[in-house]
């Protein structure tokens, strides 16, 4: 065996028969598969009439204050689904809330007091008022709503008293006079397109600019035989009545003339469809998951997912929540402080078919005293499920009852499948707590697997002052006849991520591993992080497996923090 640096490991080997864990856990399971198969009542469906019922109730509920900000104040800006899951709410309480987060998505700077996008749209709507009203308010008609959505254009070009006009040639060219119009392009509008030209045209000449969809609308002279005509009609290659049988929702008189994409029907109609929407979220990271209590995750939670083989047919699941205690509410009697988090979480096939779940409730109590001392630590929960091999959707909600704060969570889980005879892995866990349980506490209890406690540190960072856990099994070993053991070697490497220098390695021989079997290696570590100077590693564990002539490299990350 090769000495070095990570000699200062603490080791320790744990090797466990699987049939003896592997029934510890199913007695753990058993509890929650049983509840899985509990019937679901199935709600009966609303009566036309008490359909309608509701329907008023809800009209005359949002009648008043609640109404006008739906459909005034940010009619134009508010998604389909924020309006559906707004007009699902209760209470003007949860109304208030779901105004307050609408405006923080959309803040660009959600640390501060000022909110300027919000500002900024009120400013939009006011000046639409200013210029654009004409005998209804600025902000309901089309320039008002496209000023208010995407802000002044980059060009405009106006004819605001119409007249004498000559065509651009893609329109076939030529001169004649045109009601009022403006055209406003802008370079770029996201979810649009670049170079997006909108044309208004005021045909009633009444001061209301309408979006027009047909570049000849603004033509005075449309109907006005031989009169304003183009140049393919002035050299008798069309005739002007040919444009009232056009296809294409335009009076274009080009003839047989090919247009350019940008006059393209469909294009003209998907620019039209898709500034009518309302703009994209422009900060992405502030964008929230609606649902249809809309809490929009005020509750922070993390969550991570380890894998650890069962059979050749189960795996299981090892999922870890964690919250920070400054992140909960704490309600304080008899000079105790608690806060408790309610848990309810679903595992789902692609298809959305129900596979398992599980609920169950998270808790801190702490002395009222100490609460401000306990601000800076956390609450960590585990579920372990069995799951055959495949990809399945993870869903966890978690409520603060104390704060009545909520957080929905979803991921996908890639369960790996082991084959029989090639060498594998599991998870490499990075704990912050590794320790042998009791005999009869194998395969039970929270952060348990097989005969040892691992609790895993989320988000993997480590303090110096700290020893940090490495917990992996390797599968499938080929194993001697004559010594039933296996034969080759593990390395175990500790990479500075800065310079990709090695700065910790070991080498041992897998014969020094007392009860090795073929099924299952377990490696159990804990690495003091004094020598190591802060930043970002990689643990690299290589196995090489001589009889079977194989070799299997996982590895991990961590971070090193002073």
């Amino acid at each position: 065996m090769k000495s070095g640096p990570f000699s200062r490991f603490l080791a320790f080997t744990s090797i466990v028969a699987l049939a003896a864990a592997s029934g510890a856990l199913q007695a753990q399971e058993k509890g929650s598969s049983s509840s899985s198969s509990t019937s679901e009542t199935i709600a009966k469906p609303l009566s036309k009439k008490e359909l309608r019922k509701k329907r008023k109730a809800l009209e005359k509920e949002l009648a008043g204050p609640w109404k006008k900000w739906m459909n005034e104040d940010v009619a134009y800006i508010i998604t389909d689904e924020e309006k559906q899951a707004f007009k699902r709410l209760a209470t003007d309480e949860e109304r208030q809330q779901f105004v307050e987060q609408f405006w923080l998505r959309r803040d660009p700077t959600p640390d501060t007091e000022e909110n300027e996008y919000k500002e900024e749209h009120y400013r939009r709507i006011e000046y639409a008022n200013d210029h654009y009203a004409s005998g209804i308010p600025g902000w309901k008609t089309d320039r008002g709503m496209i000023y208010i959505k995407y802000g002044p254009a980059d060009e405009v070009e106006s004819h605001p008293s119409g007249g004498s006009y000559q065509r651009p040639y893609e329109q076939g060219g030529g001169q004649t006079s045109t009601y009022p119009f403006e055209d406003w392009r802008y370079r770029y509008i996201e979810g649009v397109g670049t170079n997006v030209i909108i044309e208004f045209v005021d045909t009633t000449m009444t001061g209301e600019y309408k979006i027009s969809l047909d570049p000849e609308e603004k033509d005075a002279l449309l109907y006005v035989p031989g009169a304003g005509l183009t140049l393919a009609e002035q050299m008798g290659m069309a005739d002007k009545t040919q444009r009232f049988s056009r296809t294409d929702g335009t009076h274009l008189g080009t003839g047989n003339q090919p247009l350019p994409e940008s006059m393209n029907e469909f294009t003209r109609l998907e620019q039209y469809a898709n500034l009518m929407k309302a703009p994209a979220i422009k900060f992405k990271d502030l964008d929230a998951v609606v649902t249809s209590n809309i809490r929009y995750n005020t509750l922070p939670m993390q969550v991570r997912t380890d894998f650890i083989r069962v059979t050749d047919a189960t795996v299981y699941a090892n999922i870890a929540v964690q919250f920070k205690n400054s992140d909960l509410n704490y309600a304080t009697k008899d000079k105790i402080s608690k806060a408790t988090v309610n848990l309810y979480g679903r595992i789902t096939t692609l298809t959305r078919r129900s596979v398992n779940w599980f609920e169950d409730t998270v808790s801190s109590q702490i002395p009222a005293e100490m609460l401000q001392q306990a601000m800076s630590g956390s609450q960590i929960y585990s579920k372990r499920i069995p799951l055959a091999p495949g990809t399945y959707r993870l869903n966890i909600v978690a409520k603060d009852t104390v704060g009545n704060t909520m957080n929905t969570y979803e991921q996908a889980l890639v369960v790996p499948h082991y084959e029989e005879d090639q060498l594998a892995s599991s998870s490499v866990i990075l704990a912050d707590q590794l320790d042998r349980v009791p005999t009869n506490s194998i395969g039970t209890g929270q952060f348990v697997i097989r005969s040892s406690k691992v609790r895993p540190r989320m988000g993997d960072v480590f303090k110096q002052n700290e020893t940090m856990g490495i917990y992996t099994e390797f599968y499938n070993l080929g194993m001697d006849q004559k010594t039933k053991k296996p034969q080759g070697t593990i390395e175990y490497e500790v990479v500075n991520n800065a310079d990709n220098k090695v700065v910790l390695s070991q080498t041992e021989d897998l014969t020094s591993f007392k009860n090795a079997s073929g099924f299952l290696l377990t490696i159990e570590k804990k690495l003091p992080l004094k020598t190591l100077p802060p930043g970002k590693y990689t643990l690299k564990l290589k196995v090489d497996d001589k009889l079977k002539n194989q070799s299997l490299t996982p590895s991990a990350q961590f971070t090193v923090t002073s």
